[in-house]
């Protein structure tokens, strides 16, 4: 059906980072919005010029090891509070450093980032199926989904604030290569929402990908290109239905 108001809305989309395809979400993300012909979008690298964001009802971002700095952080959560919707996908919340005894490390943030976000990336295992659960079906983002298999890279988070799950993994095993590698059973979110100030997040952690050239200085060809979640409906489904809350101008109601 073809949208006839006369409301715009702006948005701006920020995907960069490292070890990732990033073009393959950068198009199908722009493919989406472009399913709502009143959505203007922006789209940056990184988390300069937030500014924008003034214009803007609502973000995105996909990165990977691309932080704001300090006082951009407290920019991100000035506008949200303020009333910004923030959909945030895979890695967004992910530091990355990489140890000389060849593990890898996620350092804790100092900049209040993750705090804003509500987890913080720790590890994953290889890649492989695990069962994604729907821990809230009554919610406008999970309601008629069922339990589903996934094959996705799997990031095992650090809970840094108060959220509220609405879909969630168990992982129990080894994250081969980083520091933080042997997981008891825990409790995994995949998707949830955190209620700041006037304004809200909803963070999918799903939606890993990486092309043959995207580890420069590391692997000049790699083998197996990786699609995982981008293969799959439902994850097509929740975007859509992110999208739909995001253009709103109110809050989400929550689950009676």
């Amino acid at each position: 059906m073809t949208e006839t108001t006369s409301e715009r809305i702006d948005a701006h989309f920020i995907i960069g980072g490292k070890y990732h395809d990033m073009d393959t979400p950068r198009i199908e993300i722009l493919k989406l919005l472009a399913e709502h012909p009143r959505i203007r979008t922006t789209v940056a690298c990184d988390f300069s010029g937030l500014e924008r964001l003034e214009q803007c009802r609502f973000l995105i971002t996909y990165t990977v090891d691309e932080v704001p700095t300090q006082e951009q952080a407290e920019y991100l959560q000035a506008w949200v509070e303020g009333g910004g919707k923030y959909l945030a996908l895979h890695g967004t919340n992910s530091i990355l450093a990489f140890r000389e005894d060849g593990l890898v490390d996620a350092p804790d943030d100092t900049t209040g980032f993750m705090a804003l976000l509500g987890t913080q990336f720790k590890a994953h295992p290889p890649i492989g199926p695990f069962e994604v659960e729907v821990v809230d079906g009554d919610h406008e983002l999970t309601s008629g989904i069922s339990n589903f298999e996934v094959v996705d890279e799997l990031y095992i988070t650090k809970i840094t604030n108060d959220i509220n799950v609405l879909m969630q993994t168990t992982f129990e095993g080894e994250a081969t290569g980083f520091v933080d590698s042997d997981w008891p059973e825990t409790k995994v979110p995949i998707l949830y929402t955190r209620d700041v100030g006037k304004g809200e997040i909803v963070y999918n952690i799903l939606g890993h990908c990486r092309g043959h050239y995207d580890l420069p200085g590391m692997a000049d060809f790699y083998p197996h290109k990786e699609m995982c979640a981008w293969n799959y409906d439902v994850f097509y489904e929740m975007l859509r239905r992110a999208i739909l809350w995001a253009m709103r101008e109110e809050a989400l109601e929550p689950a009676q």
